[in-house]
C-alpha cells in the first residue's frame, strides 16, 4: 500500500497522545500522581496536542476532507466510523478530567473515576484505529492477529515514555518504578514486531495468482498483458513496492535503533538520577519517535492488496 505521510502521522501522533492521557487517568486513579496544576497543564496540553494533530492529519488523505463528518454515521458497520465516534466521545471525559486537574487541582474522588473512564476511552479509540486495518481480509499483512496488539503496545509505550520524561523533569518518586513499566513495554514491542514480521514471511495462506483466477490446477499463472496501459489509482495506492533488502534494513533500524537503543537509555536512567536520567529519557523519546515513524511506514509499504495479483504480483 502507498505509505501516505498523513496517515503515518495520524497513527503515531494520536497513538502517543492517547497513550499519555490514558496513563494520566490510570495512575491518577491509583493515587500515584499529585494534582500539580503546572504538571497537569503541560501533560494534557501535550496529550491533546498530539491527538488533535493526528486527527487533523488524517483528513489530509481524504479526497473531500469537508465530508469527514459523514463517516460518523456509519458506526454500525465501519471501524473508521467507530473510531471517529470514540475519538469525539473521549474528549468529553478527558476534558472534564483535565479541567478538574488543572483548574480545581483535583484528580481524586469523582475525578479519579472520570480518569478511569478517560483511560478506557483512549484504549477503545486506539482499538478502533487498529481494527480499521486488521478487519481488511483483502490485505494479509493487516489482517493479522498481531496488528491490534502492536497498535496498543506502541501507543502505551510512546505515551508512557513521554510521561516518564515529565516525571523525571519534575523529580517525582514515581519516575523510578514507572521506568520499569516502560522497559516492560519496550520488551513487549520488540516481541510483537519480531513475531509480526516473521508472520509476513510465512507464505502459507497467502493469495496467489493461481488462487485468484481459479486456474491453479492448470499450472502456473502468468500475466499476459497489463489491465491498463497507464498508471491508475489502484496501482498508485495499492501497488507500492519496497525492495526486500531495504525493508530488512528498515526493520533492523526499528528493532535496534527505535526500540532496543532507547530501552538501554531508559535502563541507564534507572541506574542514575538527576539531569542525566532526564536527558536519557528525552533522547530515548526522540529515538522511539523515529523508530515509530519507520515502523508505521513499513506497516503500509509492505502491505499488498489482493488486487495487485491482477497487475503482475505473484503473491499477496
Amino acid at each position: 500500500m502507498h505509505p501516505a505521510k498523513s496517515v503515518i502521522l495520524f497513527t503515531t501522533a494520536s497513538g502517543a497522545g492517547y497513550g499519555l492521557i490514558a496513563w494520566l487517568g490510570l495512575l491518577a486513579a491509583l493515587g500515584l500522581l499529585p494534582a500539580d496544576r503546572v504538571f497537569g497543564l503541560i501533560a494534557f496540553g501535550l496529550g491533546f496536542g498530539l491527538v488533535i494533530l493526528g486527527l487533523l492529519s488524517s483528513t489530509f488523505h481524504l479526497g473531500h476532507p469537508e465530508r469527514a463528518w459523514r463517516a460518523l454515521s456509519q458506526w454500525r458497520s465501519s471501524w473508521l466510523s467507530r473510531e471517529g465516534v470514540a475519538a469525539v466521545f473521549t474528549f468529553l471525559p478527558a476534558g472534564l478530567f483535565a479541567l478538574g486537574w488543572v483548574v480545581l487541582g483535583r484528580n481524586d474522588g469523582a475525578f479519579a473515576v472520570i480518569g478511569v473512564i478517560t483511560a478506557l476511552s483512549c484504549v477503545a479509540t486506539v482499538v478502533c484505529t487498529a481494527m480499521i486495518y486488521a478487519s481488511l481480509k483483502t490485505i494479509r499483512a493487516w489482517h493479522s492477529p498481531w496488528t491490534l496488539p502492536a497498535y496498543l503496545v506502541m501507543a502505551a509505550l510512546s505515551g508512557g515514555l513521554l510521561l516518564l520524561v515529565m516525571l523525571g523533569f519534575w523529580g517525582l518518586p514515581l519516575a523510578g518504578p514507572f521506568a520499569g513499566i516502560v522497559l516492560l513495554f519496550f520488551m513487549l514491542a520488540l516481541l510483537v514486531k519480531h513475531v509480526y514480521w516473521r508472520s509476513l514471511l510465512d507464505t502459507q495462506g497467502a493469495s496467489t495468482a493461481e488462487s485468484a483466477t481459479g486456474l491453479g490446477e492448470l499450472g502456473r499463472v502468468q500475466l499476459l498483458e497489463a489491465p491498463h496501459s497507464e498508471s491508475n489509482y489502484l496501482m498508485q495506492e495499492m501497488g507500492f513496492r519496497v525492495a526486500r533488502r531495504h525493508a530488512e534494513r528498515l526493520r533492523r533500524f526499528v528493532l535496534f535503533g527505535g526500540l532496543a537503543a532507547p530501552s538501554v537509555l531508559v535502563l541507564l536512567g534507572l541506574l542514575v538520577s538527576g539531569p542525566f536520567a532526564v536527558a536519557a529519557a528525552v533522547v530515548a523519546a526522540l529515538l522511539l519517535a523515529a523508530g515509530l515513524a519507520v515502523e508505521r511506514w513499513l506497516f503500509f509499504a509492505e502491505a499488498k492488496h489482493v488486487v495487485t495479483l491482477y497487475y503482475g504480483e505473484s503473491r499477496a
